[in-house]
C-alpha cells in the first residue's frame, strides 16, 4: 500500500490499480521463427481511505460555527474536506470563521496558525491540538 500525507491531519491510503498476471494464465504461440505470448489480465479495485485527525464532535461544532459566520443555509453541505474558499469565504470571512471558533472553543490561535487553516478539518485538528495544549 502506498501512503500519501496530504496535510498533518490527513493521511490518504490507497492501493495503485495493480495487474496480476498469473502462471497458469500465460499461454505460448509459435509461427514459424515468430513466437506470441498471450496474457489474461484481471485488474484489482483500488481502495481509498479518509482518516480525520479530529473528533466528529469537533468537526460537527466547526461546521455549525462555518455555517453561522457564512449565513450559510441548512441545505449547503459542509463536510471535513469542505474549503472555506468553496463556501465563497474571502480573508475577512475567515478571520470571523476563526474568530468565532475561538469563542466556541474558549481558545486562542495564533496568528500563523490562523492563516494556515483552509478547510473545516484543517480547523478541526488545530482546535483539538489547542485544546490538548490548554489542558496540560
Amino acid at each position: 500500500m502506498a501512503s500519501i500525507a496530504a496535510s498533518a491531519s490527513t493521511s490518504l491510503q490507497a492501493r495503485p490499480r495493480q495487474l496480476v498476471i498469473g502462471a497458469k494464465q500465460v499461454k505460448s504461440f509459435s509461427y514459424g521463427s515468430r513466437s506470441n505470448l498471450s496474457f489474461n489480465l484481471r485488474q484489482l479495485p483500488t481502495r481509498l481511505t479518509v482518516y480525520c485527525a479530529a473528533k466528529p464532535e469537533t468537526v460537527d461544532k466547526v461546521c455549525a460555527v462555518v455555517r453561522k459566520q457564512l449565513s450559510l443555509k441548512e441545505a449547503d453541505e459542509i463536510t471535513a474536506a469542505t474549503k472555506f474558499a468553496a463556501l465563497g469565504a474571502d480573508s475577512l470571512d475567515t478571520v470571523e470563521i476563526v474568530m468565532g471558533l475561538e469563542e466556541e472553543f474558549g481558545i486562542e490561535m495564533a496568528e500563523e496558525k490562523a492563516q494556515s487553516i483552509a478547510t473545516v478539518e484543517q480547523a478541526a485538528a488545530l482546535i483539538e491540538e489547542l485544546l490538548l495544549e490548554k489542558a496540560k
